[in-house]
């Protein structure tokens, strides 16, 4: 919703500055002056339409090239005299082509002005951090959607990559910097295994970062170092009013005891398997025996382990199973069941 008001004040601004500029660069025709405003909104339209399909680390660059524009343009009308006292001192010249002359300097002063004031803002990007926590204040007074903060292993785990390509998530979703940064260090690691993770992680996020329908952030506000990057996650994820997304159970518990708001990927995989109630008939294929005499063991779909009684001899085989009990425990849940011919 902030994007969509943002995107109308920029299309506001544009037919403003239309509107605006035939004045200042003193046109008197009347097409002219209509066509000003015109063609100040089609800037407008443009710039939303490019920032629209444009990637999001160039978007970025929008907001700040906009107001370096504001910020020219009012430097230019303060300096809007010079043109008419450089003209005014050549006598020897017409009045009409001194108007000519007039407009050119002008519209030269406009644009140099709009070029410093652009490069001005774009290289001070850095001191807006100083206005983060306002900023934050801000979207925390409005009713938005809480952004979801990734952690590490949930990257690399991948799941939340198919959570979001389902639609469910509108989110925003942010990654921190320091994550990225600490996927890449994985992903450098002289071990196998550790930079085959990494590897992955980086593959989760470039589909993360295709999925249309996801708003993706790379957040690189500065977060103080003190406890490495489980703090900074926390910290950051409080500072946003957002939640934090992993299936780390330490840093779940960390996140809690400090009142920001967890979702864990494991405890959802949990609560979306499928419910199966004592006395109802399952299909099962036997996978191995069992570790008392006389059972088997198969897996569902989700994982879930049942232990068959009197299924030790049908390993390999596919049997109708009637679930006798349920047993759940802290690593997950245990069905008990006998082939439903017995």
């Amino acid at each position: 919703m902030v994007i969509v008001f943002i995107r109308i004040f920029i299309i506001f601004l544009g037919g403003l500055v239309g509107w605006v500029m035939p004045s200042l660069l003193g046109v008197e025709d009347t097409y002219a002056r209509l066509l000003w405003p015109v063609m100040g909104l089609a800037g407008g339209i443009l710039v939303v339409g490019i920032e629209s399909v444009v990637t999001r680390r160039a978007s970025a660059l929008i907001p700040p090239v906009v107001m370096g524009l504001i910020l020219g343009l009012a430097m230019a009308q303060i300096f809007s005299f010079v043109p008419e006292l450089v003209t005014k001192r050549v006598t020897q010249i017409t009045l009409e082509v001194r108007e000519t002359a007039n407009n050119v300097m002008r519209a030269a002063l406009f644009g140099f002005f709009s070029y410093v004031g652009i490069v001005m803002l774009m290289r001070a990007q850095p001191m807006f951090r100083f206005i983060t926590p306002f900023l934050d204040f801000i979207r925390r007074q409005v009713k938005t959607p809480k952004p979801l903060v990734l952690d590490t292993s949930v990257i690399i785990d991948g799941r939340i990559s198919d959570i979001c390509d389902t639609g469910l998530i509108d989110n925003p979703v942010v990654i921190p910097k320091f994550v990225l940064q600490e996927l890449q260090d994985i992903a450098d690691s002289p071990d196998k295994l550790k930079r085959g993770r990494g590897r992955r992680g980086l593959e989760v996020l470039n589909r993360l970062q295709r999925n249309e329908y996801l708003d993706i952030e790379i957040n690189d506000s500065i977060v103080p170092s003190v406890g490495g990057v489980d703090n900074k996650l926390v910290r950051l994820t409080n500072r946003l009013d957002g939640k934090l997304v992993t299936n780390d159970f330490n840093l779940s518990k960390i996140a809690q005891l400090q009142g920001v708001r967890v979702v864990n990927v494991n405890d959802l995989a949990g609560a979306l398997k499928p419910v199966v109630l004592p006395g109802e008939e399952i299909a099962l294929r036997i996978v191995k025996e069992g570790e008392e005499a006389g059972q088997g063991v198969g897996y569902l779909d989700d994982g879930t382990m049942v232990v068959v009684e009197k299924a030790r001899e049908k390993v390999g085989e596919e049997v109708r199973v009637l679930v006798t009990s349920v047993f759940q425990t802290s690593a997950g849940k245990m069905l008990f069941g006998r082939p439903k011919e017995d």
